[in-house]
This record gives C-alpha cells, structure tokens and sequence, in this order.
C-alpha cells in the first residue's frame, strides 16, 4: 500500500477519534446531565492539563526506548477504553477525572503521528515540505467528518458519540501497528540535564521581554480558542428554546454549521502567505486577534433566521483566528530563537496556547458563565418571557421537562431551572479578545526581519 496513503488515512482518524465528541460533548453535559457550567469548564481544561507534560514525555519515550508507531497504537488503545467508559459516569466530578485520563492518552498522540508522518517520509526518501501538509490536512477532513457523522444520526447530545468515538481510536490503534517501524533515534544524551531531557530550557526566554510578552499573549489567546470549542455548538442548539427558531436547518444541524470553521481552517492555510508577504508577521497576529473579536462579536447578534448571515460568517473567520495566529507565531519563534533552543521554544509555544491558555480559558469560562451570565427562574410566566412565547408553547414544556421540572397548580416550578443568557456570554467574550487585541498592538513592538522575510519566501515556495 502506498506510504501516503497509509499516513493520510492515519491523520484522518488521529482527529476523527477527536472530532467525533469535541464539538458537541457540550450538548451531552447540559442537554442529558443537566450537569453545570463551572464543572464544564473543568472538562475542556484537561486537555491543557494532559498538554503540560504528556506529549513532552511520551515523546522522551519514544525517542529513547520505544518504537513511536507502537506507543502510538497503545496510546489509542487506552484512550479507546476510557471513552468507552466515559458513559457510565453519572458523577460530574468522576466524569472530570476520566476524561482527564482520556486526555492523558489522546494528546500526546497529535505531536507522535506528526513524528511517525515525517520519519516514514523521510526514511522512503520523500520530501515532507512538499508533501506532509496535503496529508495533515486529511486529519481536519477526519475532524469534520467525524462532526457530520454525529450529527446525522442523531447524537449530538448522547453517549453514543463517545462510542463513535472509541470505535474509531480502537480501530486506529490496531491500524498503528501495521505502519512503518519508528524506532527510537536515542538522540537525547544521557549527560543531558532534566531539564534539558523534558524541554523545560526554553522557559529561560521568558528573560527576553519581547518574547515573554509573546508568550503570555499565546496563552490569553489559546485561552479564545477553548471558549467557541466548548460552547458553540451547545449555544446553537439552545435556539431550539424559541418556537421561531425550533425547527431551523441552524437548530436541527448545529454541529454541521459548526464544522464550517474546520472547512475555513482548510481554505485560510492557502492564504497565508500572501498575507504574510504583504503585512508581515506582527500584522498578521493582529489580523488573526481581530478576527477572534468578529467570532465572538458576530455570535452575540446572531440567529438562525434573519442573521443567519451573522453565524455562517462567524464561523467562516474562524479560520483566520486559528491559522493566522498559531501560523505566524511559530514563524516569530523561529526566526527570533537560536538553533539550540529553537525546538524547545516551539514546545513552549504549544505548551503556553494548548496548555496553559486552554486551562486558563476553560476553568475561567466555566466559572464566569456559571456566575454571571446563566440566570434562575422559577415559574412559568417568567420562562416564557424569556423564551419569547405563550406559556403553553411545546417547546418550552419540552425543555421544563427535560430537566426533570414539574409545574405545581399555581404556575411555579417544583425546583429552579436555569438558561444561559448567551447573547452576553458572547459579548463579553467579545470585549476580552478586543482588549487582547490593543494591548499587543500598543506593548508588543517588533520590525519584520529579515530571517522573517526568508522564512516568509520559503513558504511561498
């Protein structure tokens, strides 16, 4: 079989395995386990805790005594029986620890298949410029594909996309095994310090002003990109609340109007170096922060009727907040790091948005949504305001009784029910990435240089 392939249907299930219950895992924990916002928040933190230290050690590992295709494929194996069991949770509190472990499995993984990708490359004499990216970008396909599968049959809001999910990594764990042996490289040298063995030398940059505040913006920004994973799709499905709204295309396929910022991710690649050339790196991260400020500013005011128009295009700037950031951020590490600390700092990199950005964002969320913007009512009328619709509308008794309320004979409810008030949930996130925004612009001064117009030409060509 084709080694391309072989690689390109591995990167397509490496995010299928993700996509699969990432997106709507939301829908689950408020639709089904009525569970609240704070312990939510707690859920997609894992991910940045499993990020601080699994991928630096599994990556130890496999360079020194184990082969990356096995790790690999056992890696998956066990994230596959955690997601298994992930439904038979019925604790919130034991649902953060599983999923802790999952993490624990499935993250290092991202960083082994990008490693088993370019040592197969190499090793049959392949260029991997040239020709890892069309094979990376089968892993968002993977990503969105996953999304429309859970979607279409219906279980965006039920255990069984964990299923999907398990199947899936299970199937790619045994799948592993069958790729090109990865052996260990043995590079790290057994005089090497511990901190020089985990990567953890980078963090002397932080001596630098300019790329300490480059770090701590990566983290503030990292901490975006938990927000929209973790709550957009829940927030498009709570349209089905307003009988207008109920039956809308955005209500019934709200993971697939999602998926339209994974297809932007795609299209947003090719565009990068254009932009690169012509504003230069600085400008571009400023570009992609700003786009951040229209993602959320374009959720607070949409609707899925007449500012539909608002959604679809929120989800199509995704693309440039995403790529246009983590793009030219690794172009500024690289040309603004010598060539000893130059992986390392790419390391810190991830670690600051991936890791700490996506603990601060998704603990400080939660909590914030969970104080501020999610309000109690307790009897019908007060519902129905809110819901804009007559008391008696099938919708909103549908909803009472999701949540296991009764209505008492004088119209109030047997325990308090509560909705989030997402228009300012968005807006508030609005006015943190707009200050985000002004603040590197105003703090962060940097001229383009001329290691960044060759890197710059490099992807051009």
């Amino acid at each position: 079989m084709n080694v391309k392939f072989r690689l390109t249907l591995m990167s397509f299930l490496q995010f299928f395995v993700w996509g699969a219950w990432l997106i709507t895992i939301a829908n689950y924990w408020f639709g089904t386990k009525h569970w609240d916002g704070t312990q939510f928040g707690a859920i997609f933190a894992t991910m940045g805790f499993a990020s601080l230290f699994m991928p630096t050690l599994t990556g130890i590992i496999a360079d020194k005594w184990i082969n990356a295709e096995r790790l690999y494929a056992l890696l998956h194996i066990l994230y596959a029986g955690v997601l298994f069991y992930l439904p038979q949770v019925e604790s919130p509190n034991a649902f953060f620890w599983v999923m802790l472990v999952a993490m624990c499995f499935y993250m290092p993984t991202i960083s082994l298949s990008n490693s088993i990708s370019y040592t197969t490359l190499k090793s049959t004499n392949l260029d991997v410029v040239k020709d890892f990216p069309p094979i990376r970008v089968w892993g968002t396909v993977g990503f969105i594909a996953a999304m429309w599968i859970t979607n279409l049959t219906g279980n965006k809001a039920s255990a069984n996309q964990f299923y999907i999910a398990g199947i899936s990594a299970f199937l790619l764990g045994i799948y592993a095994l069958s790729l090109p042996k990865c052996k260990p490289s043995k590079l790290i040298s057994e005089k090497a310090s511990l901190m020089q063995t985990l990567g953890l030398e980078a963090f002397k940059l932080f001596a630098n002003y300019k790329m300490a505040l480059f770090f701590i913006f990566s983290m503030f920004l990292g901490g975006a990109l938990q927000l929209t994973n973790a709550y957009g799709d829940v927030y498009l499905d709570e349209f089905k609340h307003f009988p207008k709204y109920a039956e809308s295309f955005v209500v019934q396929y709200s993971t697939i109007i999602m998926s339209i910022s994974q297809v932007s991710e795609t299209l947003f690649i090719l565009a990068i170096p254009f932009f690169l050339k012509r504003f230069g790196i600085k400008k571009v991260m400023i570009i992609a922060m700003m786009a951040w400020v229209f993602r959320f500013g374009l959720f607070a005011y949409g609707d899925p009727a007449g500012n539909l128009w608002m959604i679809v295009l929120s989800c199509v700037v995704y693309g440039m907040a995403f790529d246009f950031f983590n793009i030219s951020g690794s172009l500024f590490v690289e040309t603004s790091t010598t060539a000893k600390t130059r992986s390392s700092a790419q390391g810190l990199f991830m670690m600051m948005t991936n890791g700490f950005g996506a603990v601060f964002g998704s603990l400080v969320s939660g909590w914030m949504i969970d104080k501020y913007f999610t309000k109690a009512f307790t009897d019908v009328q007060s519902t129905s305001l809110f819901v804009g619709s007559e008391p008696t509308n099938t919708h909103l008794l549908k909803y009472i009784k999701e949540q296991g309320v009764s209505i008492l004979n004088n119209g109030t409810f047997d325990k308090t029910i509560y909705m989030k008030d997402w228009h300012h949930i968005w807006l508030s996130f609005t006015v943190y990435a707009l200050v985000i925004t002004v603040l590197f612009a105003l703090l962060f001064k940097h001229k383009h240089t001329r290691a960044e117009q060759q890197a710059i030409e490099a992807i051009n060509h």
